[in-house]
């Protein structure tokens, strides 16, 4: 234990579970006070007893703008804005896509992330910072992945153009390649391990990326002074074959 972010108060939207809960052990394990949100309070519950005692934790609508707006108004300030949360992934053929239902891949993972940034970052403490979570289809899409790729690359855009204006306010997002989590519970136990292994074989570090591998890079961006409008890419070398 380094400390890190000892004295710093840390908000992870989306830690529930996988990244996000990867996140808020690591930033605990840095000695910071650390506040744990997902949209069920039974699944808060259940990340809080993972946690332990040290965590605090409580339920959000992170589609109900105004209820974030009084989640921030009520928070107190704090240091570090932490923004894991997103739903299943929408992979498809776009001739078979329902363009009305599509517009939810958005709805999560870029309005949920945009409402926390707008009533957030006025509480955020000097030297503080904002991390979104994005991921390597933007840079490199594979066929039926056009929805996530857009969404993916509007939160890199979203992360820029906020570090220019929220400026000296830090914000920085991380953008993962293939990880071990529960994002790819849509899938059965047979398909999950035959992408695992088939990526497994491919990828340059010789395996998947696990929630761990990714949170480091959420507690880089954290105690990092000079890093801001960037993207961190933890892809176990995805972009370069």
């Amino acid at each position: 234990m380094s400390g890190r972010l000892l004295g710093q108060r840390v908000i992870v939207l989306g830690a529930s579970s996988g990244i996000g809960l990867a996140v808020a052990r690591e930033a605990l394990r840095e000695d910071a006070e650390v506040l744990v949100v997902s949209s069920q309070m039974s699944r808060v519950e259940k990340a809080l007893d993972y946690l332990g005692s040290k965590a605090q934790g409580c339920a959000l609508d992170l589609l109900d703008e105004r209820a974030v707006e009084r989640f921030f108004g009520t928070a107190g300030e704090f240091d570090h804005l932490v923004y894991t949360a997103g739903d299943t992934l929408k992979i498809g053929a776009l001739s078979e896509a329902n363009l009305g239902s599509s517009r939810s891949a958005f709805d999560v993972r870029y309005w949920g992330a945009l409402s926390a940034a707008k009533h957030g970052a006025r509480h955020i403490r000097p030297g503080g910072s904002i991390t979104f979570t994005t991921g390597v289809a933007a840079a490199r899409p594979q066929t039926g992945w056009t929805l996530v790729a857009s969404v993916c690359g509007a939160v890199e855009a979203l992360t820029r153009a906020l570090a220019v204006e929220l400026a000296p306010l830090r914000v920085n997002a991380v953008s993962p390649g293939l990880i071990a989590t529960n994002l790819w519970q849509g899938m059965t136990q047979a398909q999950r391990g035959q992408m695992f292994d088939d990526a497994s074989d491919e990828l340059l570090v010789g395996r998947v990326g696990s929630a761990e591998d990714v949170a480091a890079a959420y507690l880089f961006l954290m105690t990092s002074g000079f890093a801001t409008g960037q993207t961190h890419i933890v892809d176990g070398g995805a972009l370069l074959i």
